[in-house]
Order: structure tokens, then C-alpha cells, then sequence
């Protein structure tokens, strides 16, 4: 078998593609992700990851939590003549879902700190987006010129005898095409299992994001996601788990 980053990146892309027409959804290890990127982006990544340590709180929990810190950005991603296409960000603009998909948050237009230009501008933002940008587009049917797309920087934090909940609103679709959730950083964890559903409630798949540039990549409407709650491995010190999520949607 050959090792995961030394398959052609176009090979490779390939095989996501048809595991998602499959199955809905595929998790991409660590070196998968590596070689989507590019060694480029890569290269920078401790920088990339850092930018997790200035976020802001989440105030808009409607369960009064203030384990969830985040920022957002909005983007429009067309393909280009390479398939490689251009990501242009959005002025800054509040996140939306309707309460059918986030009935605990749901509803209510939620302003959050915007991502900082040097991320939004990252090589790994920019790859990232441009490799869902091609994995996507050609697998959806009469597919959008242009692609709204939402970028979302989470931290969950937990301390002694607390939980953070990566999901509180439970299992759910993202009310989106298609999501990419990528694990940044994981320290000091128990559970925050990754949980794949089908629409019907049954269960497809199980398994924990555990190192950086772990990843999923999702159909948002084949597939439900939730990730269990948190809590500190071992005690005395904080949890966290860093995570980027992009979603696709039509304009």
C-alpha cells in the first residue's frame, strides 16, 4: 500500500471524491491533508495554529455557556480554469442558521470577531478552501458559479469538573452543502469522539480527530455530525480542542 503522502495529490483527490459520492463523508488522516495542502502551507502551519490563542468568547450560547471561544470569516469561492479557482473574502457579515438546524443557537444573527487577515490569507486557509473548492464542486449537481463559503475558528476549553461541548446542539447538519472540519490542536482531551449519522439516525461512523490536520469531509445533506462532550484527561490542567470548519453552500 502506498503511504498516504506519497500518493499524487490529484489521485488522492480522487479517491475522496468517491468515497464522499459513496458514503457521504471521509475522514482524511493527517498526511492525506498534508498533501492537499501542499509542503508550502504546511511549512507554516505552527503559525497557522497560534492564531487559536486569540480568540474571542462565543456570547451568543443560548445554554449560557462560555466554554466556546471563535471567529468567522465569509468568503465566495469560484472554480477556475485549473479547477484551482479564487477565494475572495466577504465583508464581514453576521453567521446565520435557521433553529431547523441549530435549535439551541439557531435563529438570531450572530456577530462574531472576524477572523484576522493573516489567517484568512494563510496558505493553509487559501489550500484548504481551494481543495474543497475542487472536491466539491464537480460531485454537486448543477453546481453554483460561485460558492458562499463560512470559515469558522472554534476553541472548546473544559477545566476540572467541567465539560466543553463541541456540539451542544447535538447531531445535525450545518444546513450547508458541504463542511470540512480540521482538527488545529487537541491537549489535554478525553472523548470529543466525532459521530457520522444518516438522516435516519443511523450510526455510519465513529472516531476521534486526535492530531493536527486530522480531518473530516462532509455531504451536509447525506449526513448528520455531533462531537461528544469534553473534559480534562488529566486533572489540574485545562482542555482544549482547536478545530477549523469551512461549509459550502449556494450563494
Amino acid at each position: 500500500m502506498i503511504p498516504p503522502d506519497k500518493i499524487p495529490s490529484d489521485v488522492l483527490a480522487r479517491e475522496i471524491a468517491a468515497t464522499l459520492a459513496d458514503t457521504g463523508f471521509r475522514r482524511v488522516a493527517p498526511a492525506e491533508t498534508d498533501a492537499l495542502l501542499g509542503p508550502d502551507a504546511v511549512a507554516g502551519w505552527e503559525a497557522f495554529a497560534d492564531s487559536w490563542n486569540d480568540l474571542g468568547l462565543d456570547r451568543f450560547m443560548a445554554d449560557g455557556g462560555r466554554y466556546r471561544r471563535r471567529r468567522f470569516a465569509a468568503f465566495s469561492a469560484s472554480p477556475g480554469p485549473d479547477s484551482s479557482g479564487g477565494i475572495v473574502r466577504k465583508p464581514h457579515q453576521p453567521h446565520y442558521q435557521s433553529r431547523d438546524y441549530n435549535g439551541l443557537n439557531g435563529g438570531v444573527q450572530r456577530w462574531f470577531e472576524p477572523v484576522l487577515d493573516k489567517v484568512a490569507g494563510h496558505p493553509v486557509t487559501q489550500q484548504l478552501l481551494r481543495a474543497g473548492l475542487a472536491l466539491f464542486h464537480p460531485l454537486t449537481v448543477d453546481p453554483p458559479r460561485s460558492w458562499h463559503v463560512e470559515l469558522h475558528q472554534f476553541r472548546i476549553e473544559a477545566a476540572d469538573g467541567e465539560t466543553g461541548l463541541p456540539t451542544p446542539e447535538g447531531a445535525h447538519r450545518d444546513g450547508v452543502d458541504w463542511v470540512i472540519v480540521m482538527l488545529v490542536d487537541r491537549r489535554n482531551v478525553a472523548s470529543g469522539v466525532t459521530d457520522i449519522f444518516a438522516n435516519d439516525g443511523a450510526r455510519l461512523g465513529a472516531f476521534t480527530l486526535e492530531r493536527p490536520r486530522d480531518a473530516v469531509f462532509l455531504d451536509d445533506h447525506r449526513v448528520m455530525h455531533g462531537v461528544t462532550a469534553i473534559h480534562p484527561l488529566e486533572a489540574g490542567a485545562p482542555a482544549r480542542r482547536d478545530v477549523l470548519v469551512a461549509t459550502f453552500r449556494r450563494e
